[in-house]
């Protein structure tokens, strides 16, 4: 069988793997053959110019010489960008023997290029300088005979000549010893070829018989395999089922008991999983999951033991001294990993993780409950908005309370009005006026005080009120839109952040259809900020975009350069406007990175024709240093506070930008 295998390499397949060879060690020598030919090419100059001074045509030799081997790096350049060497290695070949060739006949140009050349007298220099780089061109080239004798020959060539030429004695003497020196450089090229090709020929067929071997050993092992996944492992992702799992668990508390170790346990739930499993079916699905299986592989290696619980959700178990801080490291390692957007069906899908671990013995004296403790943090980490990872602490229960009390209590609140809104002013920083306003919620819950905007998002998602917490919002803004005429800015327009998440539950183009016409209000004034994750994720926000372009509506890409936006997609979505992340302006008068990154920013708003917003303007060195880079507005503190429709005539009357009003 191995005889059979290794009789398949046929003559094809050889000569390629020699051509590629070939090809691949020419490449490889000729930075440092050109190096040696441009120092050879000025010191030939140099020595020209000892009885006879600098003339015009040495220096025309010389800078031809020197042309001809900044051509042959650029060819070089060009083949290995291009992989030709690999992909097309006579063709690779056949250019750097062209290169060779060219540069060969410019060296054999030099005797002829230079007045009164004294071939046997003070000249002879020269000519130990040509052979030598032909000799050097030879033994370096013994992979490939034809590169190096095309340049060598050439070179040969113009001594003979030259010496046959010369009336000095001796000279035809010498010219036959260089004819015979170069009949043994040919027959050394071509010996020092066929060595070569035979070790090649020799490799390829050794590895072809490692590989038979290693497919006969893997037949072998992957019958073993099998059944051993029939038993404990998952038949699609081939990671640990949930029986092995449970098993794993229980002896990994045991071992750490005995060694008086820790244990950590990390439960992964990938975000968004049912939306993309139900809008391409399960084949998709089961193609998120391989790939988010792969990654989460390479994050944790072999440090840890790996299981899928069922659906989109896994485990990680690590044992150790430092088991608590190396599961801080990892879930760090597979957030970054999964924040990079899954290509399913040749479209970008961001899914993302959400991680939840708990630390034995710290966190529970049991198997059972470290995994109930590490659910919690999993559950806490999704409500907080995903894509995130939390560690257990006594304090989640309360939270969890806490989160359930404001899920129960938010629909009473938007019903009630007791859920407000207020509005941040934008300002157009070169002269100082006043251009737009972005819609902030606000709620006191009368026994928990103050909730924040996230808490809120996240209650109403967990809740089903996305659509109603949205729809409140979205009103309040068309309220004050009908306001802002009368208060002098008929063209300001307001702005509300739309959550990605909110994109997978309703239709929030319809939505705001529905309020906008209800209220009479011009899209155009309208703006609606997303994040760049719902920018990148097509599969399930694209076609809402769309809707929202189609509509009229402005459209802003908020805390823009905190993500990965795709230029792409900004220009395909024809977006309107990119709210630079605060972290780019705090401390902007001090910071010359964040200097640079908002010149870039303004710059690329202005090539792009869309508005730049800077968020988080704090105190009024930022505002005058983002007005010096050309960011034409912001948004912050310093500028003006969120505050109620009713208070906004009074501010619009007393505001300076200089000091903060």
């Amino acid at each position: 069988m191995l005889q059979d295998s290794t009789s398949q390499i046929n003559a094809p397949r050889l000569e390629l793997a020699v051509r590629q060879a070939q090809a691949a060690a020419t490449l490889e020598r000729l930075p440092t053959t050109l190096t040696v030919n441009a120092l050879v090419s000025v010191s030939a100059l140099l020595m020209s110019a000892i009885n006879r001074g600098i003339t015009t045509l040495a220096v025309v030799w010389c800078v031809a010489a020197l042309a001809t081997v900044v051509w042959r790096f650029a060819v070089g350049t060009a083949i290995k960008r291009r992989s030709l060497d690999e992909l097309k290695p006579n063709h690779c070949l056949s250019l750097m023997t062209l290169g060779a060739l060219v540069s060969g006949i410019a060296w054999a140009a030099l005797p002829f290029m230079l007045s009164d050349f004294d071939a046997l007298g003070v000249d002879g220099g020269i000519y130990i300088l040509m052979c030598g780089m032909a000799t050097g061109a030879v033994l370096l080239g013994t992979g490939h005979a034809v590169t190096a004798l095309a340049f060598a020959l050439p070179v040969h060539l113009s001594v003979v000549v030259t010496l046959l030429m010369s009336e000095a004695a001796g000279g035809h003497l010498l010219a036959l010893n260089v004819l015979a020196l170069t009949f043994v450089l040919y027959k050394s090229s071509t010996k020092g070829q066929a060595i070569v090709i035979g070790n090649i020929k020799a490799q390829v067929k050794a590895t072809a018989l490692a590989q038979s071997l290693s497919r006969a050993n893997a037949s072998i092992l992957s019958a073993n395999e099998s059944l051993e996944v029939l038993a404990n492992r998952d038949p699609l992702t081939g990671v640990a089922n949930r029986a092995a799992f449970n098993v794993a668990l229980e002896r990994g508390i045991e071992n750490a008991g005995v060694q008086d170790e820790q244990l950590a346990l990390l439960i992964l739930d990938l975000d968004r999983f049912k939306t993309i499993n139900d809008t391409f079916g399960h084949s998709a699905g089961d193609e998120l999951l391989l790939e988010a299986c792969h990654r989460l592989r390479e994050a944790v290696g072999e440090r840890g033991f790996i299981a899928r619980l069922g659906g989109d959700e896994f485990a990680v178990v690590i044992g150790g001294a430092t088991a608590a801080a190396e599961a801080r490291q990892l879930a760090s390692r597979i957030l970054d990993r999964g924040r990079e957007p899954f290509v399913i069906r040749s479209r970008p899908v961001v899914s993302g993780v959400s991680i939840g671990f708990a630390i034995w013995p710290e966190h529970a004296e049991s198997a059972a409950d470290l995994f109930v403790s590490a659910d919690m943090a999993l559950y806490r980490a999704k409500d907080e908005g995903r894509g995130q990872w939390r560690e257990f602490d006594p304090s989640l229960k309360a939270r969890a309370d806490r989160q359930r009390r404001i899920e129960q209590d938010l629909a009473g609140a938007i019903s009630s009005g007791a859920l407000t809104v207020v509005f941040q002013p934008q300002v157009e920083l070169a002269q100082n006026s006043v251009i737009g306003f972005e819609t902030l919620v606000r709620w006191t819950h009368p026994s928990l005080g103050a909730v924040p905007p996230p808490e809120i998002v996240a209650a109403a998602h967990a809740a089903n009120l996305s659509e109603a917490l949205t729809a409140s919002i979205a009103t309040g803004a068309c309220r004050l839109l009908t306001t802002l005429p009368s208060l002098g800015l008929p063209e300001a327009s307001v702005s509300i952040n739309i959550s990605p998440r909110e994109f997978e539950l309703y239709s929030v183009a319809e939505t705001l259809d529905r309020i906008t016409h209800a209220h009479g209000i011009d899209p155009a004034l309208f703006e609606i900020e997303i994040t760049e994750e719902a920018i990148l994720d097509t599969l399930v926000a694209g076609e809402q975009l769309k809707h929202i372009e189609r509509s009229g509506y402005k459209l802003a890409v908020d805390d823009f350069g905190a993500g990965h936006s795709s230029l792409a997609y900004l220009v395909t979505l024809k977006v309107d406007r990119l709210k630079l992340d605060r972290r780019f302006v705090a401390g902007i008068e001090s910071s010359f990175q964040n200097q640079e990154i908002v010149g870039a920013m303004a710059g690329l708003g202005k090539a792009l024709s869309m508005d730049i917003v800077a968020e988080g303007v704090e105190t009024a060195e930022e505002a005058a240093t983002l007005r010096d880079l050309g960011c034409p507005a912001a948004q912050g503190y310093f500028l003006g506070r969120p505050m109620p429709v009713d208070a906004i005539a009074g501010w619009l009357l007393t505001r300076l930008l200089t000091p903060a009003a």
